[in-house]
C-alpha cells in the first residue's frame, strides 16, 4: 500500500511541476506596430539607458516598434539620444561616448542625409537626428531592420537591445501563399549571460549542451531570446500554416535554425523574394538554414500533428578556431493554441502586379573578380585589405552606379566574418570557388574561415548615389576597424 502511495506521490509531484512549468511559460509577446497615415510613417523613438542596459524607448516602454511601410512611403523618425554622458558600459574602444545613430539594414535608399547616413548622422547625449528615409516606390517587400550604428559603439549597443524590425507590405505579390496566413514578426537577439548568476540555470533553461561543436574552450556567453522573451510558446494548431519572418539581430552569434520534425517553405532571404529575380522558384523548402548576424529568414510553416512537441531552435555552429562559442539551443516552445481564435490575418495587402528583375549572371561570374575584399585580424584589431577604418579616409573603392560588379570576399583568418554591405543586395553563388547549390541574392553572407565567396553586387539603382559601407557584421570586429567605405558614383 505504501509503495502505491508513494507512486501516486509522485505521479503527483510531476503533474504539479508540470504545471509550474506552464504557468511560467511566456506566450511569444507581439511588439507594437507603427504604420503609415497618408504615405508618412511618422515616430519618435528614444535611446535611453535603462538598469545599466541601453535601450530604445518607444511610447514610454522599452519596446522597440515594428516599423510597417508601403513601397512609395516615407519613414520619418525623430531620434534623441537621452543616453547620460558618462556610460557605464564597456565599448570595443572605450571609453564610450554614448553616440548613436540609425541605420536602416537591406534597404535600398540613400545613404546620404538625412536617410540612411551612418558616417555624418551622429548625436551624443542631448542631441537629436531627424530621418527622413524615402522608400522607393519599386523596392521590393521583405523583412529588414533597424539597429544603431555609431562606430566604435555598435556591438554594445545592439547587444542591449537597440534594434526593431521594418516590413516592407507586399510579399503577396510574389508568394501568393502567405495572403491569408497569420504572420509573426520575430526578432531573435543575443542576451549576455556573462556576469549572470544564474547563468547554469539560463543555459539549462534553453538545453544548451555542456559540450560545444568547435572545440571553443571560452564559456557561453550570450543566450538567445526571441521578441525579448527567453524560450517562449508560439501558438499553432495541428496542420495551421503560419508566415514567419525572423531577423537574426545578434551583434555577434550565428542561428542555424530547425522546426524539429517540419520544415521552412522559404519565400524570402535578407528581405528579397526568391521569385524577385527568378519567378519561377517563389519557394524553397530546407529543413535548416543558417542565418549570419543581420540576416533574415522569411518562412511559411505548418503547425506539428497533434500530440507531438516541436520546438523552434538553433543548431550549433562551428565559428571556427578562434570563434566564439554559438551552441545548439531551444529559442522557442510550440504549443496549441488557446481558445481564443487567432485572426486569420494580421498584414496588409498590396494589391499591386509584382515587379521582377531577371538578371543574366553567367557572363560575370566568368570574369575575374572586379575587386577583391581581403578580412585579416592580429591582436591590434580586425583589418579589411590591410586597412583599418577610418572616419576621415578616402574611400577603399569606386563603384559606378548602373552596373553589376563580380567580387571575392576572402577570409584569411580562422574564425568566421558575415560580409554585409549597406544600399545594395548581391548574389552568392560560390564558396572556396565550388558553386552553391542554392545560391541566393542576400545583404549579408557568411566567410568560411581561411576560405572565400563570390558574389555579384547590384549597383544598378540610381537611388544608392552617394558614400557608404561595407563590413564585417560581427559588430565587434566592425568596431575594432574591420569596414570600409565604398563611394557610388
Amino acid at each position: 500500500m505504501r509503495k502505491y502511495a508513494h507512486i501516486l506521490f509522485l505521479i503527483a509531484a510531476q503533474i504539479f511541476l508540470s504545471a509550474l512549468i506552464c504557468a511560467q511559460t511566456v506566450s511569444l509577446p507581439e511588439p507594437p506596430q507603427v504604420r503609415a497615415k497618408n504615405h508618412v510613417v511618422s515616430l519618435t523613438l528614444r535611446a535611453v539607458s535603462e538598469s545599466g542596459r541601453d535601450a530604445f524607448s518607444f511610447n514610454g516602454e522599452t519596446v522597440a516598434p515594428v516599423i510597417r511601410v508601403f513601397p512609395g512611403d516615407v519613414l520619418k523618425i525623430t531620434y534623441i539620444n537621452d543616453l547620460p554622458a558618462k556610460s557605464q558600459e564597456t565599448c570595443a574602444v572605450n571609453p564610450c561616448m554614448n553616440m548613436t545613430n540609425l541605420h536602416f539594414h537591406g534597404l535600398t535608399v540613400s545613404p546620404n542625409a538625412p536617410q540612411d547616413d551612418v558616417l555624418g548622422m551622429l548625436a551624443m547625449p542631448g542631441q537629436v537626428l531627424h530621418y527622413s528615409v524615402e522608400i522607393p516606390r519599386d523596392h521590393p517587400p521583405g523583412l529588414f531592420w533597424y539597429h544603431t550604428h555609431p562606430h566604435g559603439e555598435s556591438e554594445r549597443q545592439v547587444l542591449d537591445g537597440m534594434s526593431g524590425a521594418i516590413v516592407i507590405e507586399g510579399m503577396e505579390r510574389y508568394a501568393f501563399q502567405v495572403r491569408r496566413l497569420r504572420e509573426r514578426v520575430m526578432v531573435l537577439r543575443g542576451r549576455s549571460i556573462e556576469h549572470d548568476p544564474n547563468a547554469a540555470e539560463l543555459r539549462r533553461d534553453v538545453e544548451i549542451p555542456p559540450k560545444g561543436c568547435g572545440g571553443e574552450a571560452e564559456a557561453v556567453e550570450e543566450i538567445f531570446t526571441v521578441n525579448g522573451a527567453l524560450r517562449p510558446q508560439i501558438e499553432i494548431a495541428p496542420g495551421e500554416r503560419q508566415f514567419w519572418r525572423m531577423v537574426n539581430a545578434s551583434p555577434d552569434r550565428y542561428l542555424d535554425l530547425q522546426l524539429d520534425g517540419q520544415t521552412f517553405d522559404v519565400v524570402a532571404l535578407d528581405g528579397m523574394p526568391l521569385a524577385y529575380h527568378e519567378r519561377k522558384v517563389p519557394i524553397r523548402t530546407t529543413n535548416h538554414l543558417l542565418l549570419a548576424p543581420a540576416g533574415r529568414l522569411e518562412a511559411i510553416v505548418t503547425g506539428p500533428p497533434p500530440g507531438r512537441h516541436s520546438v523552434l531552435r538553433t543548431l550549433c555552429v562551428d565559428t571556427g578556431p578562434d570563434g566564439d562559442p554559438n551552441p545548439g539551443m531551444v529559442l522557442a516552445d510550440l504549443a496549441q493554441p488557446g481558445l481564443k481564435a487567432a485572426p486569420a490575418q494580421v498584414h496588409a495587402i498590396d494589391h499591386r502586379p509584382p515587379l521582377y528583375k531577371p538578371i543574366g549572371v553567367e557572363p560575370l561570374k566568368k570574369v575575374a573578380p572586379n575587386f577583391i575584399v581581403t578580412f585579416t585580424e592580429d591582436k591590434n584589431g580586425f583589418y579589411i585589405n590591410g586597412r583599418k577604418f577610418e572616419g576621415d579616409a578616402s574611400p577603399t573603392t569606386i563603384a559606378r552606379v548602373g552596373t553589376y560588379q563580380h567580387w571575392r570576399i576572402v577570409n584569411q583568418t580562422a574564425e568566421l566574418h558575415p560580409f554585409h554591405m549597406h544600399q545594395v543586395h548581391f548574389l552568392a553563388y560560390a564558396e572556396n570557388g565550388v558553386p552553391l547549390a542554392h545560391p541566393a541574392w542576400l545583404d549579408t553572407v557568411n566567410v568560411p574561415y581561411r576560405g572565400s565567396v563570390d558574389v555579384i553586387l547590384d549597383f544598378t539603382d540610381p537611388v544608392i548615389k552617394g558614400m557608404s559601407v561595407f563590413h564585417c557584421h560581427l559588430l565587434n570586429h566592425e568596431d575594432k576597424g574591420m569596414m570600409a567605405k565604398i563611394l557610388f558614383k
